[in-house]
């Protein structure tokens, strides 16, 4: 049986290609084109990232803490013969590291079999990329796009 749960964040303009996303909790953020601003590419890829990065540390920290936990993220950025734009290849790097007793040899020992956990079921932010995902867009309450077949 799937299971249901709303998410939403909502965003302003500040100004010229630079907004302000607020969630449900009213926690923000700024973002846009300008000196520093994440893009919203960027933004992207930071999803991918925490997500999964969100799904080893919960594990792993319940054993040790790291010493060090950095995730760097990449992927291209490709526009096709029609003009249409997409990332493609993304891919997340981990490196983590914890103290050398044995609490830390457990949580290190866990560290692929849960990135690779987060990667096929538990990061829903990857998962929606990989799977096909309807999107529809709106103005003032009246549909423009449709979703696609997928």
């Amino acid at each position: 049986m799937t299971q249901s749960s709303p998410r939403s964040v909502a965003l302003s303009r500040v100004s010229a290609e630079h907004y302000v996303a607020t969630n449900s909790e009213g926690a923000s953020l700024e973002f846009g084109h300008g000196d520093g601003l994440f893009t919203p590419v960027e933004l992207l890829l930071a999803a991918i990232g925490g997500c999964s990065s969100i799904d080893v540390d919960a594990v792993t920290s319940r054993h040790a803490e790291p010493t060090e936990f950095t995730v760097h993220v990449k992927g291209e950025y490709t526009v096709d013969d029609q003009g249409a734009h997409k990332m493609e290849n993304i891919g997340l790097d981990f490196h983590v590291e914890f103290p050398a007793d044995g609490d830390g040899q457990r949580a290190a020992g866990l560290v692929e079999r849960l990135v690779k956990l987060s990667h096929e079921k538990d990061c829903t932010v990857s998962r929606t990329v990989q799977l096909p995902t309807s999107i529809i867009s709106s103005v003032d309450g009246r549909t423009v796009t449709e979703p696609e077949d997928h």
